[in-house]
């Protein structure tokens, strides 16, 4: 533990090293808002990591999210709001008072007791018992969360037959909106699709952005594939038919590019 303080009080210094007097120009120019983009290309960059099962690239792109912590910690330092001590002090303390059945007297984990925990930690009470909608969160994951909310107040389907039958459900409510072309109840009806095959999701225990993201690196990979045959083939691909392009696209799927 001793090595783990000192390499973190290692970044710590450089970081005030690269924000000060003599320091990095590029460094000293960044504030919280500047910042913001990165944090977030950071941590895609990490979540593909993860799903890369690269060690040395996890390492990384953990390292990246880090620094991001300490560099807003440092701006938020010099203007005497916090610094990197107050950021871990206080998620040491938010640990501890979301796990009262290890650090406390409840000897018992439950999601709802988790929630009500949250709930007390801010400032208002939620509107309604499945929590205020975080439109921070990407729209499928917004959706889980209502969604796991939603059950953890009783509120949710019997078993995942009646899911599947919900999909299909939507998905002709879809198909007749459709007729009268209103794009108002198109855009609602789609919306009402997305969000039953996200509640499919989360009892099949898939995260949906993970496997929607999956999904199009598969698409592209297959594509670029394609492109990749059709040139070989010594053909263009701007002319070949749509029943060529599929032939070739058939081919590509046969050849298990998962």
């Amino acid at each position: 533990m001793e090595e783990v303080g000192r390499s973190f009080e290692k970044l710590v210094n450089i970081m005030k090293r690269l924000r000060g007097p003599g320091g990095c120009d590029w460094d000293r120019a960044q504030t919280h808002e500047s910042l913001k983009p990165y944090i977030i290309e950071e941590a895609y960059e990490l979540l593909n990591a993860i799903e890369s099962g690269d060690t040395e690239e996890l390492k990384e792109e953990l390292g990246d999210v880090l620094l991001q912590v300490v560099f807003h910690s440092q701006i938020a330092s010099e203007r005497g709001a916090f610094d990197i001590s107050d950021v871990v002090e206080t998620l040491c303390e938010k640990l501890i008072r979301r796990h009262p059945h290890v650090f406390g007297k409840s000897g018992r984990y439950s999601y709802k007791q988790w929630e009500d925990i949250k709930a007390r930690e801010k400032s208002k009470k939620s509107v309604s018992r499945i929590g205020d909608l975080n439109p921070a969160l990407p729209a499928l994951s917004m959706a889980r969360r209502i969604q796991e909310n939603a059950s953890a107040v009783g509120f949710d389907w019997e078993n995942i037959e009646e899911v599947f039958e919900k999909v299909l459900e939507e998905l002709e409510e879809l198909k007749r909106s459709l007729s009268n072309g209103d794009r108002k109840r198109i855009s609602e009806e789609l919306g009402d699709l997305l969000f039953s095959v996200v509640n499919l999701s989360r009892f099949l225990n898939v995260d949906p952005e993970s496997a929607l993201r999956k999904a199009t690196e598969r698409f592209w990979r297959r594509f670029r594939r394609m492109e990749e045959m059709i040139e070989k083939d010594g053909l263009k691909f701007e002319d070949l038919s749509i029943e060529e392009l599929d032939r070739y696209w058939e081919k590509v799927k046969g050849g298990d590019l998962k």
